[in-house]
C-alpha cells in the first residue's frame, strides 16, 4: 500500500508535526491529474470533534467525484482550517482501486482548556471575573487567540470600573501535564495604583456654583471630595453630564447643554475633566390652560397641578404634577383613581414670549376601564384567599391606581412573600374597556423558632443563672386542616392564622408558659380578627433553704376582637381585649412597693382589666420599613372598685385594698420612616406611658408600671406585669424613680415615662432570608415615680450604633452600644471614671425591642 500527501495547510510546529502519521516520501505528481470517486473517508486525530461535522465541512464524502491532483482537496483544506479548529491539517490518499479511491484526514486539535488562574488580582474579585469570562473560557473548550484576546479585554474593563485604568494582563500559556492535548491559562493582572479623578473644571457655569453642578454627578467624584470615590467610569460620567442637564432643566433653564467635554492626564498620571456648559435662558410658567376635560373643572385640574404664573419652568416637576408623582397628588391619579385607565395628557407649548411659556394641556380622558379577571400567581404555599380578601382590586369595580397600590401593600405587610419580587401586571382590552390585574407573589418563610439562652446576675432578690428559652411561632397556619395528614409540612398552612408556643425555664428559680391563636379573619367575610391568649409565670428566689420558700405566680387568659375602620380613613385599626390575671404571692417581699414603703408579700389579687388600642400606619415593608408612619394609642381600665363597694380603705389591709387591683393605664407610640438617600432610612420615634389612679386613698398600684431601660434578655423572664422600654446606653437602676430604698434592686417600676429616638438605617442586604442593616441612634428619655415629679425636660441622653440580623426562622438578631452622656451614677462616682466606663454592649436575641 503506497501512502501520498495530497495536501497539508500551514504546518510549522514540529510538536504538532510529531503528532502525525510517519508518511512515505512518495509525493503526488501535480502534473498528472485523474478523477476518482471517493471510497471512503476516515477521519485520525478528532478526539473532541465530531467525525461527521469535518467530513461535512470537507467537502469531501462517499460517492463524490474529485480531480487528485486538483482544487477538491484544496478547499477541503481550507474549508477546515477556517473552523479554528485545528492547528495542521494533513489529506492523505491512502489506496485507489481503478478509479475509486480512499482518503485519510489527519488532524491536529487546537489544545483545550484545562483550568484558568489568576495572579495579583483581589480574591473577592475572582468569582466576579469568573462570572465575567464564562461566554469565552469554558472548560474543555477550543482556546484561540481571538478567545484570550477577549478574556483580556474582559478582565481590563472589570479593572477600569474598579478605578485601575492603568491596568495591565498579561497571558501564560502552560502545557497541562496531567491532561492530553490541555493547557492552563495564568491571567498574570497588575493593576497599578487606582486611577483618581483630581479635580473636575467646570466652564460656562453662571447661574449654578461649581459645588452644585457636581453635587448632580453622583458616579463621578472628585478625590478633594471627603470620603468620596473618585474613581472614573466613562459610562458613569455620561450618565453623570445626563443629570447636569437634567438639574439645569429643574430651575428653568430648558435649552441647556453640555457643549464638549474634555479628559487628560498630567505627568505625574493624574485625571482631570473639564465640562463646558451652555446654560441658554431662564424660563418660567405663564399662562396655563386645559383643553378636552370634561369629567373635571379646569379649576380642579389646575388645583392638582399647581403650578402659578411666574414659578420657574421646571420639566421634572411638571410631569411629576401630570403623571409621576410619588404621593398619588397628580392630573393622572385624579382621572386613574376613578376608572380611566386609559387617560393621557400631552402638555404642549403654544407660545414662548420672550422668557414666558404659554402651555396647553390637551386632555384625552378616555372610557372608565373595568377590571375583568383578578388574578394571582406563585403562591405555592399560602391559599389564594388569604391573598384575595386583602386586594382592593375586584372583578366588576372600576380601575383604581390608588387601589392597585393599596393592594401591593397589603400584600406586602402579610409578611408572607417577598417584597423585592412582587409584581403586578394591567394587560389592557381596549375594544372591551377592561382591564386584568396580575399580582406574582414569590413565597418565603414567614415562620419563627426561638432558641436562646441568657444568664441573669443575680442579686439580693434573685440567685442567677441560664434561662433557657424555646419557642415556635407559625405566622400562616390553618387550623382547619389540621387533621389533614396531606397540609403538613411540618405543619397545617395557608390560611393566615396565627399559632404561638414558648417556654422558658430556669429549673425551680422561673418558669414561664405562653400560647396565643389568632384569626385576622373571622367568619372570612370581613377583617375582624379574633386572638386567644393565656400564660402561666412562676418566679422564686432561686435559694433553696426552707427557710426561704418565697414565690410569685401570674396566670392570665384573655380574648380580643380587632376591626378595620373606614373613618378617619381604612388606615385606622381598632382592638378591644378582655383579660382576667390572677396573681400570687407567697413571701415574695421587696418587690411591689406601696406608697408608705411596705411591700406586699403575700397574697393573691385579681386583675381584671379592658384594654382598647387604636392604630393607624401607613408602613408597607415591615421588616425594613423605607416610608410610612404607625401610631397606636392604648388605653388599659380596670373597674373603679373603690368607687363601687362603699368600703373604708384607710382600715383594709393590702392584701384587702388590691385584691381587686384598680388602675388606668395609657400608652402612645409613634413612628415614623422616611428614605432620605438611596436606602438610608430615617426613623424618629416618640414613646410615652402613664399609670394613674382613680382613689386617693388606693393610690397607684403596685403592679402594671413600667421597667425602664430594660435589658432586651431580662426582658424575656423578668416578672411579668410590667411593661418593658428599652433604652439604649443606662441600666435599669440608673433611674432613681425605680429603685427600691435597698437600692440594689429595681422596684415595680415607674408610673410615667417619655422615650425620643432618631434612628439612620442603611441595609446591608434586603434578602428575604437574611435581611441585615446597621444603623447609629440619638436616644432621650426618662422615667418618674408620679406625675408631681414629673418633667418632660429632664431627659437623659444616649448615642450609639448597632446591628440588626432578620432570619425568618428565627427573628431578630443583634446588638446595640449606646453612650449615656447623663449617666448620674457613672460621672458622680468619687473614683472617678473613663469615657468606656459610659457604654453599654446589648445584645438583641429573637426580638425587636420597644
Amino acid at each position: 500500500m503506497v501512502w501520498l500527501v495530497l495536501g497539508t495547510a500551514w504546518s510549522t510546529s514540529m510538536e504538532a508535526q510529531d503528532s502525525i502519521p510517519n508518511i512515505p516520501s512518495d509525493i503526488v505528481d501535480y502534473s498528472d491529474k485523474k478523477e476518482f470517486e471517493i471510497g471512503e473517508v476516515n477521519i485520525e486525530g478528532a478526539k473532541y470533534t465530531d467525525e461527521n461535522a469535518i467530513r461535512v465541512v470537507s467537502g469531501l464524502k462517499k460517492g463524490k467525484k474529485i480531480q487528485i491532483p486538483g482544487d477538491d482537496i484544496s478547499n477541503a483544506i481550507g474549508a477546515l482550517w477556517r473552523q479554528k479548529l485545528f492547528t495542521d491539517i494533513l489529506i492523505i490518499k491512502d489506496k485507489e482501486i481503478g478509479d475509486v479511491v480512499f482518503l485519510t484526514i489527519v488532524l491536529q486539535e487546537r489544545p483545550r482548556l484545562s483550568r484558568h488562574t489568576y495572579t495579583g488580582i483581589k480574591k473577592v474579585y475572582e468569582e466576579d471575573l469568573n462570572e465575567l469570562l464564562k461566554p469565552f473560557l469554558l472548560r474543555g473548550g477550543i482556546v484561540t487567540d481571538a478567545t484570550k484576546m477577549n478574556a483580556k479585554t474582559a478582565i481590563k474593563g472589570f479593572l477600569i470600573k474598579k478605578g485601575y485604568l492603568d491596568a495591565e494582563v498579561e497571558i501564560i500559556e502552560q502545557e497541562d501535564k496531567n491532561n492530553k492535548n490541555a493547557i492552563v491559562l495564568e491571567f498574570k493582572v497588575d493593576r497599578n495604583d487606582r486611577v483618581k479623578v483630581d479635580d473636575i473644571v467646570i466652564n460656562g457655569n453662571e447661574n449654578a456654583s461649581d459645588k452644585k453642578i457636581r453635587k448632580q454627578m453622583k458616579n463621578t467624584k472628585w478625590r478633594k471630595r471627603f470620603l468620596a470615590s473618585s474613581k472614573f467610569i466613562r459610562a458613569d460620567f455620561e450618565e453623570d453630564l445626563n443629570s447636569v442637564v437634567d438639574f439645569y432643566n429643574t430651575i428653568g433653564f430648558r435649552d441647556a447643554r453640555i457643549l464638549r467635554d474634555s479628559i487628560w492626564r498630567d505627568a505625574e498620571g493624574k485625571l482631570f475633566l473639564s465640562i463646558d456648559l451652555e446654560e441658554g435662558n431662564q424660563y418660567y410658567f405663564r399662562n396655563i390652560t386645559w383643553k378636552g376635560n370634561s369629567i373635571y373643572k379646569d379649576e380642579a385640574l389646575q388645583d392638582r397641578l399647581d403650578l402659578q404664573p411666574g414659578d420657574v419652568y421646571n420639566q421634572e416637576l411638571l410631569d411629576q404634577r401630570l403623571s409621576f408623582s410619588m404621593d398619588g397628588r397628580d392630573v393622572s391619579s385624579l382621572y386613574m383613581d376613578n376608572g380611566y385607565l386609559f387617560f393621557r395628557v400631552e402638555p404642549t407649548e403654544i407660545a414662548i414670549d420672550n422668557d414666558s411659556i404659554d402651555l396647553e394641556m390637551r386632555i384625552f380622558e378616555g372610557p372608565q376601564a373595568t377590571i375583568d379577571r383578578v388574578k394571582i400567581m406563585g403562591n405555592d404555599r399560602t391559599h389564594e384567599h388569604v391573598i384575595r380578601r386583602e386586594l382592593r382590586t375586584k372583578p366588576g369595580e372600576k380601575f383604581s391606581r390608588a387601589e392597585l397600590i393599596r393592594s401591593q401593600r397589603q400584600i406586602i405587610n402579610l409578611g408572607y412573600f417577598n417584597q423585592e419580587s412582587l409584581n403586578m401586571n394591567t394587560p389592557v382590552n381596549a375594544n372591551r374597556g377592561t382591564v386584568d390585574i396580575e399580582y406574582s407573589v414569590e413565597e418565603q418563610s414567614s415562620d419563627q423558632l426561638e432558641l436562646s439562652a441568657g444568664y441573669q446576675p443575680g442579686n439580693a432578690f434573685y440567685r442567677g443563672g441560664l434561662i433557657g428559652t424555646l419557642g415556635v411561632t407559625f405566622n400562616n397556619f390553618s387550623l382547619r386542616n389540621l387533621f389533614e395528614g396531606k397540609a403538613w409540612s411540618p405543619l397545617p398552612q395557608g390560611d393566615g392564622q396565627r399559632l404561638s408556643v414558648r417556654g422558658q425555664t430556669n429549673g425551680n428559680f422561673y418558669q414561664s408558659y405562653n400560647f396565643s391563636f389568632t384569626e385576622p379573619w373571622l367568619g372570612g367575610k370581613k377583617p375582624n380578627s379574633m386572638t386567644l391568649a393565656a400564660f402561666y409565670t412562676r418566679s422564686s428566689r432561686g435559694f433553696t433553704t426552707v427557710t426561704d420558700p418565697s414565690s410569685f405566680s401570674i396566670a392570665q387568659v384573655s380574648i380580643g376582637l380587632g376591626s378595620r375602620l373606614n373613618w378617619p380613613d381604612d388606615n385606622f385599626v381598632t382592638n378591644s381585649t378582655i383579660n382576667l390575671q390572677r396573681i400570687t404571692l407567697n413571701e415574695f417581699d421587696g418587690i411591689f412597693l406601696l406608697p408608705n414603703g411596705t411591700s406586699i408579700a403575700n397574697g393573691g389579687f385579681n386583675n381584671f382589666y379592658f384594654q382598647q388600642t387604636f392604630a393607624r400606619s401607613t408602613v408597607a415593608e415591615p421588616i425594613f420599613p423605607k416610608d410610612g408612619s404607625s401610631f397606636s394609642l392604648t388605653m388599659q381600665l380596670t373597674p373603679p372598685y373603690s368607687f363601687l363597694n362603699g368600703k373604708n380603705y384607710d382600715e383594709l389591709s393590702p392584701q384587702e385594698t388590691y385584691r381587686f387591683i384598680e388602675y388606668h393605664k395609657w400608652k402612645f407610640t409613634g413612628e415614623w420612616y422616611k428614605t432620605v438617600w438611596k436606602n438610608l432610612v430615617l426613623k424618629v420615634t416618640a414613646k410615652m406611658g402613664f399609670l394613674g389612679f382613680y382613689n386617693q386613698a388606693v393610690g397607684p398600684s403596685p403592679f402594671e408600671r413600667f421597667e425602664f431601660a430594660a435589658e432586651p434578655l431580662a426582658n424575656q423572664f423578668t416578672i411579668t406585669g410590667r411593661d418593658q422600654v428599652y433604652f439604649r446606653g443606662y441600666e435599669t437602676t440608673d433611674f432613681p424613680a425605680q429603685l427600691s430604698p435597698r437600692g440594689n434592686s429595681i422596684i415595680g417600676g415607674a408610673s410615667i415615662f417619655n422615650k425620643y429616638s432618631i434612628e439612620l438605617r442603611y441595609p446591608i442586604s434586603l434578602n428575604p432570608s437574611s435581611t441585615i442593616y446597621v444603623l447609629t441612634f440619638a436616644d432621650a428619655g426618662n422615667a418618674w415615680d408620679s406625675f408631681r415629679s414629673y418633667d418632660p425636660f429632664d431627659l437623659k441622653r444616649a448615642v450609639g450604633g448597632g446591628l440588626r440580623v432578620f432570619l425568618p426562622m428565627f427573628g431578630t438578631l443583634g446588638f446595640d452600644y449606646g453612650i449615656g452622656f447623663d449617666n448620674t451614677r457613672i460621672l458622680n462616682d468619687p473614683a472617678g471614671y473613663k469615657w468606656t466606663d459610659l457604654g453599654k454592649f446589648t445584645v438583641i436575641l429573637g426580638f425587636e425591642p420597644e
